[in-house]
């Protein structure tokens, strides 16, 4: 299993502090033994490769892991930007490849495409880009991207080539994720609706957030303290639910409003239901969340992305849950 953390958005931030809090959250999930850590790209977040290479230079061996958006870049800038990384520092990174976005930066952005197209201009754009990685020259009149006898340099260490995920649970994203043989991350169900069958080798990742402490009435008083209701919350997330073509938002604002208090047992949506956050929360006992997790480890989940943490203490009784589990998270 690998285990990655959440880079806090920088709108939240003013400019030092920003800098200082990625310092900080990157060393202690380095310390903690987390490999790497999950930056989110949008039209109001900084770039994240500057994000990227301050983690670098703050840390010994963590992982950047960048959302890579086609709209940003040519598939030859960012396999330029990993292997100036990977020359300059001898660090690897990891891309979570992204094929849409919020509805308001793809307009901005003047994209028209419809949502299972979007999925074939990324695919063939990390095609050429992972070429390119591996020191092909590629010539390729493709139906969104036409490039002859182009080549990187400097070339990439084999040692650092990245790893690919793809965000997304449409069967666009899973064909996707299937030819470019990236782990696909979700945000998943409840446990008792998941099918192991549905989900068992199929190269997955899921985000969640964790508010762990020794006795489930505490984490519980901590989980609606960091989340309490929010009337303009709710309206900003039924607005995002009308206007979002994301399946996964879809369906997970169906579970929320389908489940009492937004809760099945350690599971919790209440977050995501007040536009707080973007992904489900575990809430409970150290035994309690361990539990929750093991059941995503058994059925077949590979990599595991925390929400972004409180600060060091909150980190800290995250990994005495993760401690529990069976099998060990490297």
């Amino acid at each position: 299993m690998k285990l990655f953390t959440t880079a806090p958005p920088s709108v939240r931030s003013s400019a030092g502090d920003y800098l200082s809090r990625i310092a900080d959250i990157a060393r202690w999930h380095e310390d903690a033994g987390v490999e790497g850590m999950l930056i989110y790209t949008d039209n109001s977040l900084m770039d994240p490769w500057t994000v990227a290479q301050a983690t670098i230079e703050r840390t010994s061996k963590f992982v950047p892991l960048v959302a890579t958006q086609p709209l940003y870049m040519h598939p030859l800038a960012v396999a330029r930007k990993i292997s100036s990384l990977g020359f300059l520092y001898g660090r690897k990174l990891a891309l979570n490849m992204v094929a849409g976005g919020f509805v308001r930066d793809l307009k901005q952005l003047g994209d028209q495409a419809e949502h299972d197209p979007r999925y074939d201009r990324l695919t063939e754009y990390s095609q050429i880009m992972m070429a390119l990685l591996h020191g092909e020259t590629v010539t390729l009149a493709g139906e969104y991207y036409q490039v002859e006898g182009l080549r990187l340099e400097p070339a990439l260490d084999e040692a650092l080539m990245p790893d690919l995920f793809v965000s997304g649970m449409s069967p666009a994203c899973q064909a996707t994720a299937a030819t470019l043989g990236a782990t696909r991350l979700s945000y998943t169900k409840p446990r008792e609706q998941l099918d192991q069958a549905a989900v068992a080798g199929k190269n997955l990742g899921v985000r969640f957030g964790v508010i762990a402490r020794p006795r489930s009435e505490d984490a519980w008083e901590e989980a609606r303290a960091r989340f309490p209701a929010d009337r303009r919350g709710q309206l900003a997330h039924r607005m995002a639910q009308g206007t979002s073509d994301s399946i996964w938002h879809q369906q997970i604002s169906a579970v929320a409003e389908e489940l009492e208090d937004a809760r099945s047992g350690a599971y919790w949506l209440f977050p995501i239901k007040n536009y707080k956050t973007f992904c489900p929360y575990l809430v409970g006992s150290y035994e309690e969340v361990a539990d929750y997790i093991q059941s995503y480890i058994s059925l077949g989940f590979e990599t595991l992305i925390l929400d972004v943490p409180q600060g060091r203490d909150d980190l800290a009784h995250t990994m005495r849950a993760f401690d529990l589990c069976q099998q060990p998270v490297v």
